[in-house]
């Protein structure tokens, strides 16, 4: 047998497969045990009258975990609320792409999205469009207003997925003709999506209740950003 034989090649590699099998492990508990804080919040916003009633207590206690263990994954409850937030985010996200998916018109595109995230930003007070996380409950709404005035980055951060999703569908149109270009990349884009969730909004804003229209508010807000006030 000579010194110069060549080293196992898998034993590299296996060591590596181990390690990773042991961190995944980990990843994977550490997951379940955050989404069981997440769904214990949820449970306890739809469970509330005002939809904004809770305490980190609560959410340990409705999630069969301990103080300790919350701690280790978030620093007290703005931070859990932020992660809330994020989820919501990629969900409306995916959920308004699979929607803006369903027209072939890029102007029609749009529309779709205007409409579609306007509807889910209107805030609900618990039943079952909030369990199905079809509506922002009333805590969220509120959450996004404060993060948006008080921590523009952390907001930043949390409404990418949708500020993307918009910005894609805006290219889109631009490059088909359908509407100015380039407005994804000036301040036009930002304007939108501020007037769709203000707009969404504004019953908590002003403090009034929610009510059923004979004209829909999604579409009368996207008749004025295609068409404007002007006189064509």
């Amino acid at each position: 047998m000579t010194t110069n034989e060549p080293a196992d090649p898998s034993a590299a590699s296996w060591r590596e497969q181990a390690v990773a099998r042991s961190l995944g492990s980990a990843r994977t508990r550490a997951e379940k045990r955050v989404q069981r804080f997440l769904d214990a919040a949820v449970e306890l916003m739809n469970d509330s009258e005002t939809g904004k009633d809770f305490t980190v207590q609560e959410v340990v206690e409705r999630s069969g975990q301990s103080l300790r263990t919350f701690y280790q994954y978030f620093g007290g409850k703005h931070e859990l609320l932020l992660a809330l937030f994020e989820e919501s985010v990629r969900w409306t996200a995916e959920f308004v792409g699979k929607k803006v998916t369903e027209e072939e018109d890029p102007v029609e595109r749009v529309h779709r999205f205007v409409v579609e995230y306007y509807r889910l930003c209107r805030p609900s007070r618990g039943g079952k469009a909030a369990k199905k996380a079809t509506a922002a409950p009333v805590m969220m709404v509120d959450f996004a207003q404060q993060l948006l005035t008080s921590h523009p980055a952390e907001a930043a951060r949390a409404f990418a997925p949708i500020v993307t999703l918009f910005g894609e569908v805006l290219d889109e149109a631009g490059a088909a003709g359908a509407i100015r270009p380039g407005l994804r990349h000036g301040p036009i884009a930002g304007i939108v999506l501020e007037a769709i969730m203000f707009n969404a909004f504004s019953a908590t804003i002003i403090g009034t209740p929610l009510k059923r229209s004979a004209v829909d508010p999604a579409e009368e807000l996207w008749d004025l950003i295609l068409n404007g006030v002007s006189l064509r």
